[in-house]
């Protein structure tokens, strides 16, 4: 597959515990093209008291960051801007405060939680989400203890407006052998929406989207891999791009 998008990442250098350089951030670039990643949208933390870097700092980072790219990758990778945002905080207020806190200027969030959060904490973090206009996506729900072990709950997520997305390592199984298993039960019960490398460095926690194309395609299908890889993620980007 030549036409990937990675919605979850942390590939732009020096604003959390992602990419440390601009060379690591095109380090991991190149490997996200050869995989044949073409679409990145770039989502740096923002948690209060732990990750919070300057809005001003990000957009300039990214602003490199695409012109870098460019020149030693691709000019035919599209780089957005977005972030994973942790529900630790007043959202509401938050978004009246920063401008980039949704995908790509999308109404899609990627959200965060603990993993400890309760089904009525994720619950009423989404509901705060969707009445406000936005539209949340759960980052790596195979992490949180009250989607891993209910998938009832999963659905009931997806049927008030969120979306759900896990890692591309943990479908491949290097997040263990009972996640892997528990990314195949929601692919196999339609209930996953996305997917994301979730990278952080060049040399752990690595880009792996094309080793999870390939695993989704020999299980689920070339349609199904499309449709989840490609589809879903390019509805992001046609509100604003």
């Amino acid at each position: 597959m030549d036409n990937i998008y990675d919605i979850h990442c942390h590939i732009l250098p020096e604003v959390d515990d992602g990419s440390r350089s601009m060379d690591e951030s095109i380090q991991m670039l190149k490997k996200q093209y050869k995989d044949g990643v073409r679409t990145i949208i770039l989502t740096p933390h923002y948690r209060k008291h732990m990750f919070e870097t300057p809005e001003e700092k990000i957009v300039q980072k990214f602003g490199s960051l695409q012109q870098v790219a460019a020149r030693k990758v691709s000019k035919d990778l599209r780089l957005f801007l977005g972030c994973e945002l942790h529900t630790s905080m007043d959202m509401s207020e938050l978004f009246e405060i920063r401008k980039h806190l949704t995908l790509a200027g999308s109404s899609f969030v990627l959200t965060e939680f603990s993993n400890s959060d309760s089904e009525e904490y994720i619950k009423e973090r989404c509901y705060q989400l969707l009445s406000n206009g936005y539209q949340p996506i759960l980052a790596h729900i195979e992490r949180y203890e009250a989607t891993y072990k209910d998938l009832d709950f999963v659905d009931e997520l997806r049927q008030m407006g969120a979306a759900v997305q896990v890692n591309a390592e943990s479908i491949i199984g290097k997040s263990g052998h009972g996640v892997k298993k528990y990314c195949k039960r929601l692919m196999k019960e339609n209930l996953l929406d996305f997917v994301g490398s979730d990278s952080h460095r060049s040399d752990q926690r690595i880009p792996r989207m094309g080793e999870c194309a390939a695993y989704m395609q020999k299980k689920m299908g070339t349609t199904y891999t499309r449709h989840i890889l490609e589809e879903n993620p390019s509805e992001i980007l046609k509100e604003n791009h």
